[in-house]
């Protein structure tokens, strides 16, 4: 592929990213920024705060966190103070503005870059939370190669309760590949990312749809 077709192609993600957020097509009123029930029901919520939360305070020093795809920072600023520097990123330059001025720290920081074709800000851990799952496989491979920057990863996706076929290619956008009755494995191919360790932290049922949101912590070095 050539640049100008990778700069195409991510002009394309981010313009349907952000007619997400101009129309509310994951709910929320026309007066604000609503990343979906992922990010705010409380069965769903609390106990993913809890779980990475406990990580994050296990750790020997305060981690260097980049949240990659922090949409509206509703679970992003519960996770800020127990990190030494907490970098949210999103490819919405209007949302990342929006939390700018919502969201202030002393060690936080947010900027609009796209995670899959734009440099990403050194850390020590990545959290991507259902963010994998709206990217077609061409963004996820470029991605996967800057996780190996990183020495964990948290990783949550949206995937069928039953056996599935992983990693079936879609448009990135509002879909996920539920629809396809698949998901995002990065340890499968065509992604094959190569771990230390994986550990299954939690899965709970996908608020308002089938299936399950599964967070799994990956080691890497």
């Amino acid at each position: 592929m050539t640049k100008d077709k990778k700069i195409k192609k991510s002009w394309l993600t981010k313009d349907a990213m952000v007619q997400i957020y101009e129309q509310n097509l994951w709910g929320g009123d026309k007066s604000e920024f609503y990343s979906g029930l992922g990010s705010h029901h409380p069965e769903t919520v609390n106990p993913y705060i809890a779980v990475v939360t406990a990580f994050l305070k296990d750790l020997e020093t305060p981690p260097v966190v980049c949240d990659l795809g922090c949409g509206d920072f509703n679970i992003g600023k519960e996770l800020v103070k127990y990190s030494k520097k907490y970098i949210a990123i999103d490819i919405v330059p209007e949302l990342i503005a929006h939390n700018s001025k919502e969201f202030k720290a002393e060690n936080l920081e947010f900027h609009a870059l796209d995670i899959a074709t734009d440099d990403l800000p050194s850390g020590d851990c990545a959290i991507l939370r259902q963010v994998l799952q709206h990217l077609s496989n061409a963004e996820i491979k470029r991605l996967v190669e800057k996780l190996y920057d990183f020495q964990y990863v948290i990783l949550t996706e949206h995937l069928p309760e039953e056996d599935f076929e992983p990693n079936k290619d879609i448009i990135s956008g509002q879909g996920i590949r539920l629809k396809k009755q698949s998901g995002v494995d990065l340890t499968a191919a065509p992604f094959n990312f190569k771990v230390i360790e994986e550990n299954h932290l939690f899965s709970v049922p996908a608020p308002g749809f089938e299936g399950i949101l599964k967070t799994t912590l990956y080691k890497l070095r």
